[in-house]
């Protein structure tokens, strides 16, 4: 054995003060997460009710939840808000973000106010947007009080577009981060590409469009999982805006499940309805996964 081998310790026990620190942590994946996982989707083809026992019904608990209007309803909602909020979120970050980069004067205090939403809890953010929302002292109020006696805006008391006041609370908070996200990403673009498109004469829209957001790929990748995430546990705001109504308008999944598994004392519906959302939460990784990793190994 040559000298430079002698000191070098086995491969098992490289970083080993690393390895014993991460331990707890992978004990809690484990342990929660995973068993919590397997625990849930076991006793979902249970008849659970106030505690969970195993009598199984097959996927009976599935097809009772799929013919259950109040579950409908909720991925209805949550489909909507959705789109809207990956759609909204991403234009507005963006151009935030685009306006940002332009090395504008008091940077720092603009970027502080956008992102400032996002260190509230949803809580108090959908408290607030009740507030706002309410038309005897909110918006519509206000602009009444301007002259627009006709004026007509109270989302959150309109069963038709409920989903559409608690997306408004939502873009509120969250659009903030999106835009740190984006501007991270615009300040990793070398400035000579910028130079180079100016000189070829190529318009500042279609750099973006063609040049810039392409080479933001990761960004943009980690970004839409961060939204999505986001999107599929909503609870907070509508249980703070609307507790689900008018009646259950605004009801979401994540809402139904508490119900269910809580004050309704159904476990196995809940269980069962959980793990749809799981489901949902799996179809958003594993393409992320599949974008992230796949692709740098088969480059590799």
């Amino acid at each position: 054995m040559t000298p430079t081998h002698q000191g070098r310790p086995f491969s098992l026990f490289r970083n080993l003060n690393a390895k014993i620190a991460s331990i707890p942590m992978i004990l809690t994946a484990l342990v929660i997460f995973v068993g919590g996982t397997a625990w849930t989707v076991f006793y979902s083809f249970t008849n659970s009710k106030l505690l969970p026992r195993a009598s199984f019904v097959g996927f009976d608990q599935y097809e009772r939840l799929w013919a259950t209007p109040r579950w409908l309803v909720a991925v209805e909602n949550l489909a909507i808000y959705g789109v809207c909020t990956l759609v909204f979120s991403l234009v507005i970050g963006f151009v935030l973000a685009a306006l940002m980069d332009q090395k504008i004067r008091f940077e720092n205090t603009f970027r502080t106010i956008f992102l400032y939403p996002f260190a509230l809890s949803f809580i108090v953010t959908g408290l607030a947007w009740q507030w706002i929302l309410n038309p005897n002292f909110g918006i519509q109020q206000v602009v009444r009080n301007l002259g627009w006696e006709s004026f007509t805006f109270d989302p959150l008391y309109n069963a038709d577009i409920v989903i559409y006041g608690i997306l408004i609370a939502g873009l509120w908070q969250g659009t903030g981060l999106i835009m740190c996200l984006m501007l991270a990403g615009l300040r990793g673009i070398d400035g000579d590409i910028w130079k180079a498109a100016r000189v070829d004469g190529i318009p500042t829209w279609k750099t973006y469009v063609f040049i810039v957001i392409p080479m933001m790929r990761p960004v943009l990748v980690t970004t839409l999982v961060i939204i999505a995430s986001g999107i599929v546990k909503v609870y907070d705001l509508v249980v703070a805006q609307t507790s689900g109504g008018p009646g259950i308008a605004s009801e979401v999944p994540a809402k139904y499940v508490y119900n269910y598994m809580f004050l309704a004392q159904n476990l196995g519906q809940g269980f069962a309805a959980s793990t749809m959302m799981l489901l949902s939460v799996v179809i958003v990784i594993v393409p992320w996964a599949y974008l992230e990793f796949g692709r740098r190994r088969g480059h590799g």
